[in-house]
């Protein structure tokens, strides 16, 4: 089988080749000044190699710092149409490259951030297939923007291209059953989803047929939790969970991540789970969730640690940028 078959589910996440700082729980964080130069260089040999590697599909943002760039840049020399790219609009990215700033990132769902960020975004096509709304919340009223809603379906066709949402927050789900009712020209406009899945937050389950049955792909972020299940002793109330995820890392001989990651595989077949390594360590041990091949017991088992949406949340919020 080829590498690029064999990496069909995983894609990369770009935020953490393409800015220094994100939220997360950093293992082994470095301590060395921010050198930018280096850092762009790093995150193009972060791309060749997953891209070596057999993976095909390559999520970014503007949010993510320089990750467009960089995919603009990487995508010129390339010449392969079975790479895909997704991107977003609705957050620009403030920080400057500086890791210890205040404020790293601005919302803006506006029909004028809209227009402004596509004006780069489509330097990404024809790779680019998909095109999202970055974090859509009901509290933005992006979803009843009938501007920026019929400039979507606009976009939609003129560049043959598949629109979607990226969802974060303990609603997610009430954005998701808002989304999946908008229509424009009597047609559905949003046919992917981009959400928060893991051991943890299960609370997208209910709407499996529904997800794995779009036009578009279904796409699971923070499938790590942004750190939270690779084992440390910050959350004492994991320990029987992490000890079962120790467990079957021995069994299967993989990292903890890989576990993580199978387990999203195994709920949702159909889905793209998104790597967000960012070195060639970290991207050998996500792919390795290819390899295994969880049990019906051990996802039962795996299962039965998800927790509230609320308290999920409420936990991510108090993450820093690192």
């Amino acid at each position: 089988m080829e590498d690029s078959l064999k990496a069909k589910n995983i894609g990369l996440g770009t935020a953490a080749i393409g800015r220094p700082v994100y939220i997360n729980i950093k293992q082994n964080a470095d301590k060395k000044p921010f050198n930018l130069s280096a850092f762009k260089a790093k995150g193009l040999r972060v791309l060749e190699d997953a891209y070596n590697k057999g993976v095909r599909y390559f999520d970014t943002s503007p949010g993510y710092g320089l990750a467009e760039q960089l995919l603009v840049e990487w995508l010129d020399k390339k010449n392969d149409p079975s790479i895909k790219v997704s991107t977003k609009w609705g957050y620009t990215y403030v920080a400057n490259f500086k890791p210890d700033t205040k404020e790293h990132e601005i919302k803006e769902h506006s029909l004028i951030k809209l227009n402004e960020q596509w004006e780069y975004s489509k330097l990404l096509l024809p790779h680019l297939k998909l095109y999202q709304i970055h974090s859509a919340t009901l509290d933005t009223g992006v979803l009843d923007n009938l501007e920026v809603l019929k400039r979507l379906h606009e976009l939609k066709k003129e560049n043959n291209i598949t629109i979607g949402l990226t969802t974060t927050g303990n609603n997610q789900t009430e954005v998701l059953e808002k989304a999946l009712s908008i229509e424009v020209e009597n047609e559905v406009l949003f046919q992917s989803y981009q959400s928060t899945f893991n051991i943890l937050d299960q609370s997208l389950v209910k709407y499996k047929d529904i997800l794995q049955n779009l036009s578009g792909p279904f796409i699971i972020k923070e499938a790590l939790a942004n750190g939270r299940l690779i084992p440390n002793s910050n959350y004492f109330e994991y320990k029987n969970l992490y000890n079962f995820m120790d467990q079957l890392a021995n069994k299967y001989n993989v990292g903890a991540d890989a576990i993580a990651l199978g387990y999203c595989m195994a709920v949702f077949p159909e889905a793209l789970v998104l790597s967000g390594a960012n070195n060639e360590i970290h991207l050998d041990a996500n792919l390795k969730a290819i390899e295994i091949s969880l049990t019906n017991s051990e996802i039962e088992q795996l299962s039965a640690f998800g927790i509230s949406s609320t308290k999920y949340w409420q936990e991510r919020k108090q993450l820093q940028w690192q």
